[in-house]
């Protein structure tokens, strides 16, 4: 619910209006809100292709100095694991699931579906983690 609408509905409890002001509001709002959902689309969204992750270090991961680690993950490679998953039996499944626990990863793969990771895919398009510190600086993104 947008800002507006809210603001109308407290005015609305609050004695402020009548219902028919506030219906007679909300009415001109959502004919105004047409035209600027028109005009935030005129530019679609490029779906993302890659997870990238980057790690920079002042100490090199073996020693010699400075440090970066690049790794940039294909987002159609992850659906395609999510994929595989049906196939794999049960049972499997279950195995897995009870390793993955005593590692300390809480993940069920019985629960993992397509639709979940596009939807995680999708969200993942809006979000950058910055991790620094003083010796390091971790960065996890989609491109």
């Amino acid at each position: 619910m947008n800002e507006q609408r809210r603001q109308i509905l407290q005015m609305l409890a609050e004695g402020k209006i009548s219902a028919d002001e506030a219906e007679r509001l909300i009415d001109a709002l959502a004919r105004q809100q047409p035209e600027a959902a028109a005009s935030t689309t005129s530019t679609p969204k490029s779906r993302p292709k890659y997870l990238r992750v980057v790690v920079s270090s002042e100490d090199d991961f073996s020693g010699d100095g400075a440090g970066r680690i690049n790794i940039r993950v294909p987002l159609q490679l992850l659906r395609a694991g999510v994929r595989l998953t049906s196939l794999v039996p049960p049972q499997a499944l279950t195995q897995v699931n009870a390793q993955l626990h005593k590692s300390g990863v809480p993940i069920d793969l019985t629960q993992l579906k397509p639709q979940h990771l596009d939807d995680l895919i999708e969200h993942l398009d809006e979000v950058i983690v910055d991790v620094d510190q003083a010796d390091a600086k971790v960065q996890v993104f989609c491109e």
